[in-house]
């Protein structure tokens, strides 16, 4: 009867061990994933206070292209007001396709294209453009990992029981793939 009781007592305290590791896993994961979407809004806030001064530098040599001037500045501002990953998704497409447009504009004008200052913005811009591809990488990997211990048995019911819920990927959609051209 005693060696029973020793072996409920041993069984008792492997689930519990293992409840509390997995808790701990989910907890770490959950963490890591959130330490990566604040990387990736360290570097889109550094976009975000990039784009008012390009918009200014080709305002002087393209006074009368106001339409898309008010386009970036009405992307930067929905993408700026984005609140979960999906919304910052969509706002960063629609972004992405403003500046497209922004850089066609400054095509047409070379004394623009020779401005010190223009390459400068260009070179700055497609550092971040760069840093915000790897910080999604490591979001969207760290994202997954959460995900799919999550989704996997048994530590899906560690993850039921204390209600994790999983994350959304950054995603790139349509012809935002493309990255944004900056060569003049």
């Amino acid at each position: 009867m005693i060696n029973l009781i020793y072996i409920l007592l041993i069984i008792a305290a492997f689930i519990i061990l293992w409840l509390i590791f997995t808790y701990n896993r989910l907890i770490t994961l959950k963490n890591r994933a959130k330490e990566a979407w604040a990387d990736i809004d360290v570097q889109l806030k550094r976009r975000y206070n990039l784009i008012p001064n390009l918009v200014e530098t080709v305002k002087g040599y393209a006074a009368h292209e106001r339409a898309v001037f008010e386009k970036v500045t009405e992307a930067r501002a929905r993408a700026m007001g984005a609140k979960t990953v999906k919304e910052h998704s969509e706002a960063e497409n629609f972004l992405s396709e403003t500046l497209k447009t922004l850089f066609a504009v400054a095509e047409n004008y070379p004394q623009l294209r020779a401005s010190e200052n223009f390459l400068e913005l260009q070179r700055e811009l497609r550092d971040t453009e760069d840093k915000i591809q790897a910080a999604r990488r490591f979001y969207n990997g760290n994202a997954r990992d959460l995900n799919i211990k999550i989704e996997s048995f048994p530590a899906n019911i560690v993850a039921q029981i204390f209600r994790f819920a999983k994350m959304d990927f950054f995603e790139i959609e349509g012809a935002a793939r493309e990255p944004v051209s900056v060569k003049f």
